[in-house]
């Protein structure tokens, strides 16, 4: 945030963090643990990743991949956080179908050669469930239309510059909340409000981004994480 400076003591830090190239888009994220106390955490949900990666290939399904990491997480003695999910990714599409769940399934959907998507343990010592919090800043354009005012226009313009990929409100030039929540209550672009863990719980995030090949995966992000 331009003029704010935040420093870290002894926190637990997750960094997601997302780029593209002509709107394909590769999705990375890695928790620190700046106190070392919740290094089990962390590891937890490092490894039910890792183990995923070790099983992805085109006909597998997401159901054997959701018990991978339930698995892996429930033996450090932590729970998955069940109602986030790893997805696919598409061109200018960042959360696409198939979803892949972080908790035990009855059915899942089978993986195709050439899908790419993102696969994303979350750990925590809390319930596994999360609530919106009312800070937002993240953003996404889901149904353009034309405006009338000169101001929403302007605004418009900006916003269309990322397509239809998530954005933050503090790129935006002139981040006008009463324009912005204008937009939102006309359906034009749809909030992510902050999650936090239902119960407080800390929460331990593990990310890469995965092609699905026949014979296995490639990871786009590993040289990142």
């Amino acid at each position: 945030f331009a003029g704010e400076e935040t420093v870290f003591t002894d926190e637990v830090v997750k960094l997601d963090a997302g780029s593209h190239i002509d709107g394909y888009v590769a999705d990375m994220a890695v928790t620190i643990d700046l106190s070392g106390r919740y290094e089990d955490l962390k590891k937890s949900a490092e490894d039910a990743l890792n183990e995923v990666i070790k099983i992805v290939r085109a006909g597998i399904t997401t159901k054997e991949i959701a018990d991978v990491i339930d698995e892996t997480i429930s033996s450090y003695g932590y729970k998955p956080v069940s109602d986030l999910t790893g997805h696919g990714l598409e061109q200018y599409n960042a959360h696409s179908d198939p979803s892949i769940p972080n908790k035990h399934i009855k059915d899942g959907v089978t993986l195709e050669y050439g899908q790419v998507i993102a696969v994303e343990p979350f750990a925590t010592d809390g319930i596994g469930k999360t609530k919106k919090s009312s800070f937002i800043e993240i953003y996404q354009l889901i149904r353009p239309k034309p405006v009338r005012l000169e101001s929403m226009r302007q605004l418009m313009n900006e916003i269309e510059r990322y397509k239809t990929l998530p954005f933050a409100k503090r790129w935006l030039s002139s981040p006008s909340d009463v324009l912005i929540n204008k937009l939102v209550n006309e359906d034009i672009i749809h909030p992510f409000n902050l999650l936090k863990e239902k119960s407080g719980g800390l929460v331990a995030q593990a990310e890469h981004t995965l092609i699905v090949l026949d014979d296995g995966c490639e990871v786009t992000t590993r040289a990142i994480l």
